[in-house]
C-alpha cells in the first residue's frame, strides 16, 4: 500500500517540474539558479528519452488522459479525474470483500449427523436443521456445528496401567472403556468448557467409587458385567446433573488382573478356587447317586413289603434263603456228602474250587450224586439256596 501510495504521488511532482519557477529555476537560463536536469542541455539537443512502462501508462490515464492534468484533455473527450479513479477502484474492493464476507459467514451446511447450535450476538436462539441453512452474517449470528450421531471412545488409562483399590483392600491392574455420544447441543456448547475431559473425569471417578464396594473376585472374575452397568449408570447419574448434554453408551472393562508383582499368588489362589469348584460339583454328582440309589432300594422294599403282607411266610422263607445265598456266594464253604458224619470234623486244609468263568457252568468236584433233602438247620449242597427255596414252597 506504501508503495502505492508513492507511485500515485509520481504524477503530482512531474507536474510541478513544468512550472517555470520549479526548484530548479527557470527553464534554460542558467542564471536564474541551478539548472533544470530535465531541461535541455545549453547548446545541445535533448537526450533521447526512455520507453514508458505499462505504470506509467496505467498511471498517465488515472491522471486524466494522455498529456493534461485534470478537467478535459486535450485528447477530446471528457475523461475521469485521477481522484474519482482511486475512489471507485476502493468501493469496488470493499464491495467484493463484503460479499465474500457475507457468503462465508451467512451460508451454512449442516450435515443429516450434524445440528447447528446458533447465537445471536453471543446468546442461544436455536439449533439448525439438517441441510443448507442462512443466517445473518458473522459475528452477529454464530453457528456451531455439532456431530450429534458420533459415538466417541475413550480409553482408559491412555498410556501406562490404573491401578485400583477395590473393597476388601486388594489392588488391580485395570483397563477399560467408555462409549458416549451427545445427546442435546445445547448444553454440550454452554453448559461444560470441555465435554471430552469432563467425561473422563466422571468416568475415572465412577469406576473407582463402584470398585470401593467390590472384591476382589468380583473384579477379576464373574462379576464384571454388575461393575460395568453400574458405572455405565452413576456417569450418566453425574453427566445430568451437570446438564452436559451427554448419553453414556456403555462401559467395557477391557482387563482386570493383579499387578505384575503378584501376578504368580493370584494366579495360585485362582487354581486352588477352580479346584475347590471341580470338588464341589464331584461332590454334588456323588450325592445324587446316593440319593437316587437310596430311592432305588426304597422303592425295591416298598414292593417287597406288598407281596410280604399277601403271603408272609413264603416271603419270609425266600429272603432269608436270598440273604445266606448272598453271603455265602462269598466265603468258603465246605460240603459233606456222606450222611452219618459228625456235626464238626477238623479236615484240614480241603480242595478249593476254581471260580467258575462268567456264562460256563461249574465243574463238580466230585460225582454227582442226588442231593439230600434239606435238614432244618443244616447245609445243603451246591445250589443248595435253589432246592431250599423249591422244597420251602412245596412244605405245608
Amino acid at each position: 500500500m506504501t508503495i502505492l501510495r508513492r507511485w500515485l504521488r509520481r504524477p503530482i511532482i512531474l507536474a510541478a517540474d513544468n512550472n517555470d519557477n520549479g526548484p530548479w529555476g527557470g527553464g534554460g537560463d542558467d542564471s536564474a539558479g541551478p539548472r533544470n536536469p530535465w531541461s535541455t542541455p545549453p547548446g545541445g539537443a535533448r537526450r533521447p528519452t526512455a520507453k514508458p512502462t505499462a505504470l506509467d501508462e496505467f498511471l498517465k490515464k488515472a491522471r486524466g488522459g494522455n498529456g493534461g492534468g485534470g478537467g478535459f484533455g486535450g485528447g477530446g473527450g471528457p475523461q475521469w479525474q485521477g481522484g474519482a479513479n482511486a475512489r471507485m477502484l476502493w468501493l469496488i474492493g470493499i464491495a467484493l470483500l463484503v460479499g465474500l464476507w457475507i457468503l462465508l459467514t451467512s451460508f451454512h451446511q449442516i450435515g443429516p449427523q450434524q445440528r447447528g447450535v446458533v447465537t445471536y450476538f453471543g446468546r442461544y436462539a436455536g439449533e439448525l436443521e439438517p441441510g443448507i441453512r442462512l443466517t445473518l452474517p458473522a459475528p452477529i449470528v454464530n453457528v456451531t456445528k455439532v456431530d450429534v450421531e458420533q459415538v466417541r471412545t475413550d480409553e482408559f488409562p491412555q498410556e501406562g496401567g490404573e491401578m485400583v483399590l477395590t473393597g476388601d483392600q486388594n489392588i488391580i491392574d485395570l483397563a477399560y472403556t467408555v462409549r458416549w455420544r451427545v445427546s442435546n447441543p445445547r448444553d454440550y456448547v454452554f453448559e461444560i468448557k470441555d465435554p471430552q475431559e469432563t467425561v473422563r473425569a466422571t468416568a475415572e471417578s465412577a469406576m473407582r467409587a463402584v470398585l470401593a464396594t467390590t472384591t476382589l473376585n468380583e473384579a477379576i472374575g464373574a462379576g464384571r458385567t454388575t461393575i460395568e452397568a453400574r458405572v455405565a449408570q452413576m456417569m450418566q447419574e453425574i453427566l445430568d446433573s451437570y446438564e452436559a448434554g451427554v448419553r453414556v453408551q456403555g462401559v467395557s472393562i477391557k482387563q482386570a488382573s493383579a499387578p505384575p508383582q503378584l501376578a504368580d499368588d493370584f494366579n495360585a489362589v485362582t487354581a486352588a478356587q477352580q479346584e475347590a469348584v471341580g470338588n464341589l460339583n464331584n461332590a454334588r454328582s456323588y450325592s445324587q447317586q446316593v440319593i437316587a440309589r437310596a430311592q432305588g432300594e426304597a422303592s425295591a422294599f416298598n414292593q417287597v413289603y406288598e407281596q410280604y403282607r399277601l403271603a408272609p411266610e413264603v416271603t419270609r422263607r425266600r429272603m432269608y434263603y436270598e440273604t445266606m445265598e448272598a453271603v455265602l456266594a462269598r466265603t468258603d464253604k465246605t460240603i459233606v456228602e456222606t450222611p452219618g458224619v459228625t456235626p464238626y470234623l477238623p479236615l484240614g486244609e480241603g480242595r478249593r474250587l476254581r471260580e467258575p468263568a462268567e456264562g460256563a457252568a461249574a465243574t463238580p468236584a466230585a460225582p454227582a450224586q442226588p442231593a439230600p433233602a434239606p435238614q432244618p438247620g443244616g447245609i445243603g449242597g451246591a445250589g443248595s439256596g435253589w432246592a431250599a427255596r423249591q422244597a420251602s414252597a412245596s412244605a405245608p
